[in-house]
């Protein structure tokens, strides 16, 4: 699939999500496969008065590249501003959140409000479409609640003020995370537009992308929570490893993750991520959740990946085999 003339390697690639897909994670999903990586929304206000919050969500590493930066607001002008910004830091693409269902944000007009004023969203995005030259896409859901359910009139709007691209999460903003997924409305959207469609929701694996992609006709998928603690998920050629190369492939991984998150971030904040990547790397250790629970008690970068190496390095309940290190040690 073709984003304007962003090229997409592969069928799935990682969705952005707040607090996630900083550049250590998102360069870590590229390099797993991930197709396309998206920053973590910004407000478009904080980009523009540099917010160091902000700022350091615009970091990325050029290895990341293609690159979409993902913006949030619903000021016309702040959002016009804050792209062309985007733009000058190196953005391949310029998304819009128009999906975020989080009360916080939907209560200030934003996100997943967006769809609920078609004509003055239309507004916003052609600002958008005048401001920048790289492609500029929209992330929206099914609508804002099942008595509104407007993503294909949302999805044709956007494409008649010059969306390259949209990504539809099928989800109301009512239902939030709950409920399963209509993949159905994907497929509408899917019909009702001629620019490419990304899917989203409930898709944890290739095998269940490949599904979607057949059952819907989406160009592409995003998989949003399926890489917490398996970023592999994008490698085609991992479930056909053996058990111990799974091994040696999942320890090459979260070292090299665990080092990008410490040069990237100063102490403080680097230990926030490591427990909370780490934890969720623990999925099939021996012993995971006692070793999740004594993750959330360290207090330096230092302490956590000791202890997770010691978990890791133990063997199964299972199996009195040895398991492998994880190999290079972080100091």
């Amino acid at each position: 699939m073709k984003i304007g003339p962003v090229e997409l390697s592969a069928l799935a690639r990682l969705a952005p999500m707040a607090g996630i897909t900083n550049a250590p994670f998102r360069l870590i999903a590229r390099e797993c496969g991930s197709a396309l990586t998206t920053s973590e929304e910004m407000d478009a206000a904080a980009l523009l008065t540099g917010h160091p919050h902000a700022d350091a969500i615009a970091a990325y590493y050029p290895e990341e590249r293609p690159l979409a930066m993902q913006l949030l607001g619903k000021d016309p002008d702040l959002l016009a501003r804050a792209a062309e910004r985007c733009q000058m830091l190196g953005a391949d693409i310029v998304d819009l959140n128009m999906g975020c269902p989080m009360p916080k944000i939907t209560g200030k007009g934003k996100g997943a409000a967006l769809m609920r004023y078609v004509g003055a969203t239309a507004l916003i995005l052609r600002a958008l479409r005048k401001a920048v030259s790289v492609p500029l896409t929209v992330k929206i859901r099914g609508g804002w609640d099942d008595e509104h359910l407007n993503a294909v009139e949302v999805a044709q709007m956007a494409e008649s003020e010059g969306v390259d691209a949209i990504t539809v999460h099928p989800r109301s903003r009512s239902q939030r995370f709950t409920g399963k997924a209509p993949w159905a409305i994907i497929g509408e959207v899917v019909r009702a537009v001629s620019i490419p469609v990304t899917g989203n929701g409930d898709v944890r694996s290739m095998a269940e992308a490949r599904r979607m992609a057949a059952e819907t006709g989406c160009g592409s998928v995003m998989i949003a929570r399926g890489p917490l603690g398996r970023p592999w998920v994008f490698d085609e050629s991992f479930d056909a490893l053996s058990p111990e190369s799974h091994r040696t492939y999942k320890a090459r991984v979260i070292a090299r993750h665990v080092g990008l998150i410490r040069e990237q971030f100063n102490e403080k904040y680097a230990l926030v991520q490591m427990k909370k990547h780490l934890a969720w790397y623990t999925e099939g250790l021996g012993h995971a959740t006692e070793c999740r629970a004594r993750i959330f008690q360290t207090r330096t970068p230092e302490e956590v990946w000791d202890l997770f190496q010691s978990y890791w390095e133990r063997p199964r309940p299972e199996t009195s085999q040895t398991a492998s290190t994880l190999s290079p040690r972080i100091a």
